[in-house]
């Protein structure tokens, strides 16, 4: 039998749904190494047989078996040989509608259902092999939030709840969980991630700090949905909405999670849960290996968010202050996305979505005021009038300040 090639995978899924095409992954049926090697296909893969397409330069696998061999996902033996089969293939596949295959002629190939799932918005496993590799699991969630209109097949959803049970999802290293998660959170839904995350028992197992928000109440006049944890599905929805950027997306996950420590006999209150949340923050970056962008932004948003939102009725001195803890002067654009995260947490609330937020645009007013201060002409003038070290960054604060009151009549409210 000859070789054929076949285009498989997302590249089918995303071209069946009329969605771009981003990546495009092959699999060569029928083929060695070596038939490959002499047809100009260069090998490239480490763990299994991958090689680039002389013409194209994209990836081609071998068709190729897998069977478990250890905990985690890394526990692996992949067999490559020319009998192994199109459908062999596709059957270690996650999803349904990621086992797809079109041929040369266009005929999609379709063993397991997938075309029929695409229709009925459903995300199903192919087989029990699903259950082998716990960062299935993210990869499902990371699924929903980037379709959020599936739901996930009752059977595929007991599936994963048993490989929480079974201490699969306690395998996952940090750079996955990151990686899925970072995605996910990029996705048009991201909020369906940490529902299905939480539905199957892993988001307990990678981020208690976030499931344990669930169930804990919040103020009704400030907070109509009252449970912290359905407010932070809220505020992703919002940063999804305004097209956030990633550090924002992650700052406002973590903005509220010092509500979860916050004692029973203590709801609906949750008196300084910023400074809790900071270390919960911290603690979860450093668990996932967050870079450091989105590490920082969230233990600042974590800290000064409650200030963000009461800084209308701040005095020049207070809201200066608060500008120069953010270290904004120097970090402009981070500042900015502090405040683009503290708009989404007002508006993630139900019924709020709409509401006006004056804040963000009165305190990037007051960060231009801010910066038109000379910083130099004014050490330059303490210099000369023989002050030094603290007295120069006095000057300069005071500077600031003055700066801030002569433009108030101009402050957005």
């Amino acid at each position: 039998m000859s070789d054929q090639m076949y285009l498989v995978g997302g590249a089918v899924r995303d071209a069946l749904l009329g969605l771009p095409v981003q990546d495009r992954d092959w699999v060569m049926v029928g083929a060695t190494p070596k038939s490959l090697i002499d047809k100009g296909f260069l090998p490239v893969g480490k763990d299994f047989p991958v090689f680039l397409d002389p013409v194209t330069h994209e990836e081609v696998a071998l068709a190729r078996t897998e069977r478990k061999t250890a905990a985690g996902y890394h526990g692996f033996q992949f067999h490559t040989a020319p009998d192994v089969t199109l459908e062999e293939d596709l059957v270690r596949r996650d999803l349904t509608i990621n086992a797809m295959a079109q041929a040369a002629d266009g005929t999609i190939v379709d063993p397991y259902g997938g075309r029929r799932d695409l229709e009925a918005r459903v995300l199903r496993h192919v087989s029990d092999a699903f259950a082998e590799d716990p960062v299935r699991i993210l990869r499902l969630a990371r699924f929903a939030a980037r379709f959020g209109d599936f739901t996930v097949a009752p059977e595929t959803m007991a599936l994963m709840r048993g490989m929480v049970a079974a201490g699969e999802a306690d395998a996952l290293v940090a750079e996955r969980v990151w990686q899925e998660v970072a995605r996910g959170l990029m996705e048009g839904h991201p909020a369906r991630m940490i529902e299905i995350l939480r539905d199957s028992g892993a988001l307990a197992r990678i981020a208690p700090e976030l499931a344990r928000l669930f169930g804990v109440p919040q103020p009704e006049a400030h907070h109509p949905e009252v449970d912290t944890g359905v407010h932070v599905l809220l505020v992703l929805e919002e940063c999804a909405r305004v097209e956030a950027p990633l550090p924002v997306r992650y700052a406002s996950l973590c903005h509220d999670l010092g509500k979860g420590t916050t004692p029973e006999e203590e709801w609906p209150r949750h008196l300084k849960h910023e400074s809790r949340g900071v270390e919960l923050a911290a603690a979860l970056s450093q668990r996932w290996r967050v870079p450091s962008d989105c590490k920082e932004l969230a233990e600042l948003v974590a800290r000064e968010h409650t200030h963000v939102h009461q800084s209308l009725d701040f005095s020049a001195e207070a809201r200066l202050r608060l500008i120069e803890r953010c270290d904004a002067p120097r970090r402009p654009e981070r500042f900015a996305q502090l405040l683009l995260a503290c708009e989404c947490d007002a508006r993630g609330r139900t019924g709020l979505r709409d509401r006006p937020y004056p804040q963000r645009q009165a305190l990037l007013h007051d960060l231009r005021a801010v910066q038109s201060v000379d910083q130099a002409a004014i050490s330059a003038a303490a210099l000369a009038a023989g002050k030094q070290g603290p007295a120069i960054g006095q000057a300069i604060h005071e500077a600031r300040k003055a700066a801030l009151r002569a433009c108030e009549s101009d402050r957005p409210r």
